[in-house]
């Protein structure tokens, strides 16, 4: 049942003046629904301003469970081009924690696992923590003991800020640097994107302008490439 149609039940059931209030109960529930699914078609699949399938086009599920306590567990998935063999794919299944700190403040923590079943090998944990503040400005931090299966650290800094416009339309920007505490694993670069989002209904369609800066293009090449990317979500 779509969220639309869920919410509309729940206003027919408060309008019928003997309308029980079990049957206002079961409607509320339905509409909160734990499960949230979302299935993405892309041009690109961009990981912090590099192409994860070669500039290639992606298809990406994800599926949620949340708890009302806020802990939550995952799985998503997409499609990567890395060059020849394996892995053709990438499974990331993860486990967090969010609660609203107060009225304006909104904490995340998760644990990212970031699988390569077709590869055997890359395989690594990411620990997450983001602030949103006001619903419009974020801060989020991310770190690896072991990143790309490597033994090395890796840090992300990451700030954004979105907002809302008239007609369903929202606007967005953000701006992250990644960092290797071993230069021969990875080289440190900056990442940046802009998007314009438009809802209809249950799908958005996004088109982002996103990029790296001199020392990502020099270190990676095309993939870091700055690149139009557009991708149509539907989501209950």
């Amino acid at each position: 049942m779509s969220k639309k149609l869920r919410y509309a039940l729940i206003v027919a059931l408060a309008a019928l003046p003997f309308a029980s209030s079990a049957q206002e109960a079961v409607a509320e529930e339905e509409a909160e629904s734990p499960w949230a699914w979302s299935l993405t078609a892309t041009t690109d699949y961009r990981f912090r301003g590099l192409s994860q399938t070669d500039v290639g086009p992606a298809f990406q599920p994800g599926l949620t469970y949340t708890t009302p306590i806020g802990i939550y567990a995952g799985v998503w998935a997409s499609n990567v081009d890395f060059g020849e063999g394996d892995p053709d794919y990438e499974v990331d299944t993860f486990v967090g924690y969010n609660i609203d700190a107060n009225d304006w403040l909104n904490l995340d923590f998760m644990v990212n696992r970031y699988n390569y079943p077709d590869a055997g090998s890359g395989n690594y944990n990411e620990y997450i923590g983001k602030a949103t503040m006001a619903e419009h400005f974020t801060v989020l931090v991310g770190y690896t003991n072991d990143v790309f299966k490597s033994d090395t650290d890796s840090w992300y800094y990451q700030g954004g800020i979105s907002w809302d416009l008239p007609q369903d339309f929202s606007v967005a920007a953000t701006g992250g640097v990644t960092e290797f505490e071993d230069g021969t694993v990875g080289r440190d670069y900056k990442d940046w994107s802009v998007s314009l989002s438009k809802a209809f209904g249950p799908a958005t369609l996004t088109a982002a302008y996103i990029g790296t800066d001199g020392d990502g293009r020099d270190a990676y090449g095309d993939i870091a490439d700055s690149r139009l990317v557009v991708s149509v979500t539907v989501a209950n």
